[in-house]
This record gives C-alpha cells, structure tokens and sequence, in this order.
C-alpha cells in the first residue's frame, strides 16, 4: 500500500515556488487542491485557486504575508493568477481571492508586468494530468495517452513534477514513463486475449475479458477493472485497431480488425 506523505497547509518548495493547499480534502482531491505562489518575491504569480472554501484563504494570506512576504512595496503581492484548467476544485475560489488582493490593496502598487514562473526550478505543473499519489482519473484514455507523450517529448526541460493534488514527484519524467508503459502493458494483455478465439465462436465482451486478465484478483475489484478495458478498447476503436459489435456496460462485444 502507497504510504502517505502529510502535506502541510504551507510549504516553501523552492526559492521561488510556494505550495498552498486548498483546504479541500477529498476522496479526488486527496489531501486538497494545490495551489502555488511562483517567484523569487512579489509581485507573485498564483496558479489555480482552490475551490472556495473559507479556510483556503487565511493560509493564502499567511503565505503572502509570513511566507513570501512583501519586499516591493510598489508591487502588488500577485499581479497574475494562472487557471491550469475548468474542474470545479480549481476555480470557484478566484472571486475569495480577488477579495483579499483587493484588502490586502494599500493604493500604492501599481500593475506589475507578468514574468513566466518556473524556468530556473526544471519543474513543470502537471495539474490534473499526473498526481503526487496515485493515478488520474480521466475520460479519454487516448487523449490521455497523447497528453503524456507530449509531456516527455520536452523532458529534458524539467525534473520535478508539480501537481494539482499530492506531493512533488522528484523523478518526473520517469514516473510519466511508468505511467505510460503501465497503459501498453495492460493494452497488450487485452488484445492478446481478443486474439484468442473462444470455445463459443462468439466476440469478446468486456466482462469476459475482464474475468480473464483479473483472475486472480477479487471480484469486488473487476468492475472498475472493466471501466479501464471498456476504456482501452474505446482507444484501440478509434485507432482503427477494434470496432464494438454489441452490447453495453460490461457486455460491450468486441471484435479487433487487424491482428496487432
């Protein structure tokens, strides 16, 4: 079992990157919603906002004040907020947070030009995309797929991961590799059994694909183990590789086109 790492409410990264969480834990949030202060001193670039629970904003303000703290005083604290994406947990806390830059507003700063974050830490932000625990949930699994190889395309550009929920990876493009040799191996596991005719001459449903490769793992577990087939073979469809001949859920049937 995956051991957890504590994260504090407040944690300095680096010189220029603090971590604030977003007081939201969650069975998807895990310990809640990261949210960062990036730069060497104000004014800052915040990226994501939490999703607008009270006590997120208090701990963003001690880490403006205690934290990273105001060396410019004609610089507003943050000049840019940075939304990575929509997913609710992410976004419904710009209005608190726009209310306490404006209290926190003492009618000296002026608007500071946005400077790109990040570029001395070899760091990338992967939001949602991958976590500090666990794996990601997502809808589909080839645009997932291309997401991943698009991020080690530029590996050498960053080391440590940033992500939206968990703590920091520090081998960031081998964990994005694992990630994506874990997708292939599972793939070739379906197709191998889709290859095999069965003793009825009928297709291969979901299930029955299912019940094959997790034989030796708990019934309780094979339903979400068919949302992942289901998903692999949606995939492998519109590569051109299968086509869906029936059925729904689990008893989806399926059929490949070409021997793989």
């Amino acid at each position: 079992m995956e051991t957890l790492e504590v994260l504090a409410s407040i944690t300095r990264l680096s010189d220029r990157v603090v971590r604030v969480l977003g007081q939201n834990p969650g069975k998807f949030t895990l310990q809640g919603t990261n949210t960062y202060l990036i730069g060497e001193r104000n004014p800052y670039t915040l990226i994501d906002t939490g999703e607008g629970n009270d006590a997120y904003i208090p701990q963003l303000e001690s880490a403006l004040s205690n934290t990273c703290k105001l060396t410019n005083t004609n610089e507003p604290h943050i000049s840019d907020i940075v939304i990575s994406h929509w997913h609710h947990d992410h976004t419904r806390g710009i209005n608190s947070v726009l209310s306490l830059l404006r209290r926190m507003w003492d009618g000296r700063n002026k608007p500071a030009q946005f400077k790109p974050p990040l570029p001395d830490d070899r760091a990338l932000y992967t939001a949602d995309t991958v976590l500090g625990q666990g794996t990601a949930v997502f809808e589909d699994l080839g645009t997932y797929i291309s997401s991943l190889h698009r991020l080690l395309a530029f590996q050498s550009d960053y080391t440590v991961l940033y992500p939206g929920h968990g703590p920091i990876v520090a081998e960031g493009p081998k964990l994005i590799g694992t990630y994506v040799a874990h997708r292939m191996e599972r793939e070739a596991q379906i197709v191998s059994v889709i290859e095999k005719p069965r003793s009825d001459g009928q297709p291969w449903s979901t299930w029955g694909i299912v019940s094959t490769i997790y034989s030796a793992y708990p019934q309780d577990l094979w339903e979400g183990a068919a949302q992942s087939v289901n998903q692999h073979l949606a995939k492998l469809q519109a590569e051109g590789k299968a086509k869906k001949v029936g059925g729904e859920g689990k008893d989806v049937k399926w059929e490949l086109l070409a021997k793989l």
